[in-house]
């Protein structure tokens, strides 16, 4: 058996190192390798079938000549509130994005609340009312739910799962095993905006100016895209693990190597000051309103110029391209024009981020 720190956060509570035999770790829920090894060995291998095993961030089902969409998620956060969103506005914004990546209109969400025992009214009312503004933004209505109190200590305040159901758009995106060697890579808007944010909020880090989450609805831009005839190979946000996991899954799936270009990748100057200065790449850090996609090389212009009409994308810019396998899955340009291997993040440099 692996040997645990003994250092406790908190009464009882162990700090286990990062892979330990016998129990899970926080780094199986950071959306890296750990997190695919977990999915992989314990759950397909008990409920594998032909949607599951897609991995997508969304199940495309059909019923009776309408094709729908169905995602959930639960969402856990440590602070509650962050600059740029909150739990609850990351719980809607965070199910809807899973349905529209996946080519879906969203329709259709549950909410299911976990609440600790002593959790003030002021502060599940606040997050409520953010519930209702974003769902109002994502056109989506919450028609089924649940809500459980835990004992004082059972729960970090509050945790909330929500379940989506969009109708999708036809054609949808086919997926990570569709890549084509030359696709292009391009991503929505500046990286890992979600992460330093939660990182300066809860170390109480006095930055200035304070990154501030990028939380925000995706659906509009992508509904667009798909309207215009502009569907994707793939496309995916870029949560947990960052735009480096989303591209070590990519890789994976389709048998190809994603090369990126670090200078072409958009960046706040803020988020890249904390990195540097911490140690950390911003494209291991989690987002909440940022996507990558790829497409042919001749949609490129077509698409830069439709996700540019559009608040949440006007940043959105070609970031590298699919190749045929090398030595690495994914690999980054940095510097002087020098490729590099990027790793893929086993796990994250803060936890609860979503």
């Amino acid at each position: 058996m692996s040997d645990i720190n003994q250092q406790n956060d908190g009464p009882g509570c162990p700090i286990l190192s990062e892979v330990d035999g016998e129990r899970i770790t926080l780094a199986y829920g950071e959306g890296g390798r750990l997190s695919r090894q977990l999915i992989g060995e314990r759950i397909l291998t008990r409920f594998a079938n032909d949607q599951l095993n897609e991995l997508g961030d969304a199940a495309l089902l059909t019923s009776n000549t309408r094709r729908l969409a169905f995602s959930t998620d639960g969402y856990t956060v440590t602070p509650l509130f962050f600059p740029g969103g909150d739990i609850g506005k990351l719980a809607v914004f965070g199910t809807t994005n899973d349905l529209a990546v996946s080519g879906a209109i969203p329709r259709w969400l549950s909410l299911s609340l976990i609440i600790e025992e002593g959790l003030p009214w002021s502060v599940l009312d606040r997050v409520l009312d953010s519930i209702q503004h974003a769902s109002a933004i994502a056109n989506a209505t919450i028609v089924t739910g649940d809500t459980k109190v835990v004992p004082y200590g059972a729960a970090d305040k509050l945790f909330i799962t929500t379940s989506g159901v969009g109708e999708v758009l036809e054609p949808a995106p086919p997926g990570a095993r569709s890549l084509q060697p030359d696709d292009v890579l391009i991503v929505s808007g500046p990286i890992g905006s979600h992460g330093a944010a939660i990182l300066c909020a809860r170390e109480k880090f006095d930055f200035d100016p304070l990154p501030a989450s990028d939380c925000a609805s995706l659906s509009q831009p992508l509904i667009s895209l798909y309207s215009a005839g502009l569907t994707p190979r793939a496309v995916r946000d870029a949560t947990r693990g960052g735009v480096a996991a989303v591209l070590h899954e990519w890789a994976d799936a389709s048998g190809l190597t994603c090369v990126i270009n670090e200078s072409a990748i958009p960046v706040a100057d803020c988020v890249r000051g904390i990195c540097e200065l911490l140690g950390l790449d911003p494209l291991h850090f989690a987002n909440e309103g940022t996507f990558v996609l790829s497409t042919r090389p001749e949609l490129v212009e077509s698409t830069l110029d439709l996700l540019r009409e559009h608040r949440a994308t006007h940043q959105a810019a070609v970031i590298g391209w699919v190749k045929p396998r090398r030595n690495s899955p994914v690999l980054v340009v940095r510097g002087i024009g020098r490729e590099v291997v990027l790793d893929e993040p086993s796990g994250a440099p803060l936890p609860r981020i979503c």
